[in-house]
């Protein structure tokens, strides 16, 4: 914690915001808490503008609530991403503000919602089986505090689709492009628009697409200039990328 981050820690106990109790918990597990299981990084919104995340794929429904817990204790805001509907439920017990996002497997926490941006982060897909990813991407992306409008199943099979959302395009200040099978959407889009943009392949198509391979590494070759690729299924990272740059446009 640095001085900034205390003296106002200090000021809301002052102000009555923040009880002392709290404020010592606070001090106490900074910058990390070793709970065996998990070392919870209380220190990461200070150095990345953003909590811990918490991946639940391979936790344990303890290990998941035991760290909610023990974020939430600290005054930290919650993201879980790839939650099960169990995992929901042990965390709605927790804390009864929990909104599961079900179609992204996303739970979110938050004391107080965020400012929303000025600056849009679009999220499209190529097809409507690349929804789960590109939630997960919206559902971070909202989370952190963007402006998040999505459009969705425009992909190149019927080119036309998204040819005729030039002018959504044109309003947004960051794109993620979310594609399966053969991955040419994000070079199509690169094409049409001078934003920066993040293509997330996904593991969506038949065999030849290889769980995501194949699209991954169309959207590596890309034509288009100035296309940035996050791995397979990772809407998780696009969001947050997202989200920083166009933190930098509203500076």
């Amino acid at each position: 914690m640095n001085r900034s981050d205390l003296a106002k820690l200090l000021q809301s106990v002052r102000s009555g915001k923040t009880g002392i109790e709290t404020a010592l918990n606070r001090l106490k597990h900074l910058p990390f808490e070793d709970v065996s299981y998990a070392h919870i990084d209380h220190h990461r919104h200070l150095r990345h503008g953003m909590p811990e995340v918490i991946y639940c794929e391979g936790k344990t429904l303890e290990q998941v609530a035991g760290i909610t817990m023990r974020m939430l204790k600290a005054g930290s805001d919650i993201l879980a991403t790839r939650a099960s509907e169990m995992v929901y439920k042990a965390i709605r017990k927790i804390d009864r503000r929990a909104i599961y996002h079900k179609a992204s497997r996303a739970i979110v926490i938050q004391d107080k919602k965020k400012a929303l941006t000025s600056g849009i982060v679009l999220v499209l897909t190529a097809g409507t089986s690349d929804i789960p990813v590109a939630e997960e991407a919206a559902v971070t992306a909202g989370m952190l505090g963007s402006t998040v409008q999505t459009v969705y199943d425009v992909g190149v099979a019927g080119i036309h689709r998204i040819l005729s959302k030039r002018e959504t395009l044109d309003s947004a200040r960051v794109i993620i492009v979310v594609a399966g099978m053969d991955g040419a959407l994000p070079s199509v889009v690169g094409g049409l628009v001078d934003k920066p943009m993040i293509a997330v392949p996904t593991s969506v198509g038949y065999g030849a697409g290889f769980q995501g391979l194949a699209p991954l590494l169309t959207m590596l070759n890309s034509c288009a200039s100035g296309v940035a690729v996050m791995n397979i299924d990772n809407g998780f990272g696009a969001g947050v990328l997202a989200h920083r740059i166009n933190l930098l446009g509203e500076r």
